[in-house]
């Protein structure tokens, strides 16, 4: 169930409704508290404490609710409600199926140099600084915004939005996962050698990089991800 914290925090997200509030608009906000882990997987969402925290009708947020139960979020579960989704393994090598194909394919195409890369020095800086920290969740965000700024140098609105549904679901599973700073940490110096090679207008050399970490990050985060899927389950 959700919890008194989680709908105080929510509360605080009404102002971003403004006056024109749309299902739209309320999927946005439930979509970015999930991804943060505000609810994280398995969590019931309650139609009343959401509706009053975020002053919507229960129309306007049943119609939310299917917004993210389409894009994989969410599950409705026939006389228990709307639960954020948890993940299958097979459901994590799809989405690195899908990854592969979606980013492999925007390195593939992308033209001559030299290429737009401030989103991606800027997600390689903000991971180097919150490993710094400790913030390891910080370094997670950092990792899904590099992989989102790489799909972007692709400048197409449909892979873009292809690509954050893709690592909203991903990030149900980093939710899961027990050790953020040994699952996400080593990939940073990754992002920094697939930032290099773009710089140096070799976009075939940051593919076959891409490749490679692509498969390593799968075998990782399927293992871990079982692991703790198994432990749940005993």
């Amino acid at each position: 169930m959700t919890t008194g914290t989680e709908l105080s925090a929510l509360a605080d997200d009404r102002a971003l409704l403004g006056r024109t509030s749309t299902a739209e608009r309320v999927a946005d906000i439930l979509r970015t508290r999930i991804a943060d882990g505000y609810f994280p997987p398995g969590t019931r969402l309650s139609e009343d404490s959401i509706g009053g925290a975020l002053g919507v009708s229960r129309n306007t947020l049943r119609e939310a609710f299917r917004l993210l139960t389409h894009e994989r979020l969410l599950v409705h579960r026939l006389n228990r409600g709307v639960f954020v989704r948890m993940l299958a393994v097979e459901d994590v090598a799809d989405i690195y199926r899908v990854r592969r194909l979606v980013e492999c394919g925007v390195l593939r195409g992308l033209g001559e140099p030299p290429f737009p890369l401030a989103g991606l020095e800027a997600a390689v800086a903000a991971g180097e600084r919150s490993a710094a920290a400790g913030e390891w969740k910080g370094v997670s965000t950092a990792n899904i915004h590099f992989h989102g700024e790489l799909v972007a140098l692709g400048g197409s609105p449909r892979t873009d939005e292809l690509m954050r549904s893709v690592l909203a679901e991903l990030r149900l599973v980093f939710h899961v996962v027990d050790d953020p700073g040994r699952l996400h940490t080593p990939y940073l110096a990754r992002n920094g050698q697939i930032l290099a090679a773009l710089r140096a207008g070799d976009a075939a050399g940051a593919e076959e990089l891409l490749v490679a970490y692509l498969h390593d990050s799968r075998e990782e985060l399927v293992e871990a991800y079982e692991g703790r899927i198994g432990e749940q389950d005993e």
